[in-house]
């Protein structure tokens, strides 16, 4: 059994799974593109694994008869879907989303055409925009670090 870990981009909600997570996807649907504000929704299941939020409480928005989303209603980032069948967490919410990768596309007949072909768009790094915009060699994110800690922002009581 593995133990995986993340949380938002604010760090008010952390969560932690046991389990062996091998049901990742990519949702197409026009639910999933508006949920997540995004071409499409990297999602994992983590049905039947041992589930624990470790910090804070998710908001809950409907986008269904039978589908709720979660989301961290301090920073905004979308974390769950949660439907009848069970819950899947925002792939990029982990703490190491690499070690997650897809495994099937849902909601095929949502996509976006030109999705198939991101990969052969022009590729930079964030120091080459720095002649365009300078201030990305200065950038000092504020964002909740990819590991757990005891408090945040730092110094903040649990």
């Amino acid at each position: 059994m593995t133990t995986y870990t993340g949380g938002c981009q604010c760090g008010a909600i952390r969560f932690r799974v046991r389990a062996m997570l091998k049901d990742s996807s990519i949702c197409h649907c026009r639910m999933c593109q508006k949920a997540f504000g995004a071409y499409y929704a990297p999602l994992v299941s983590v049905r039947g694994a041992e589930f624990e939020w470790t910090r804070g409480e998710r908001k809950l928005f409907r986008s269904s008869n039978f589908v709720e989303r979660g989301f961290c209603g301090a920073c905004g980032t979308p974390l769950t879907y949660e439907a009848p069948d069970g819950m899947a967490i925002a792939a990029g919410a982990f703490d190491d989303p690499s070690a997650l990768p897809p495994v099937i596309q849902f909601g095929a007949e949502g996509k976006i055409g030109f999705v198939d072909h991101l990969h052969l768009l022009p590729v930079r790094a964030t120091a080459e925009d720095a002649e365009a915009a300078p201030f990305v060699l200065d950038i000092v994110s504020y964002q909740h670090p990819d590991h757990d800690t005891v408090a945040w922002p730092s110094g903040a009581s649990s």
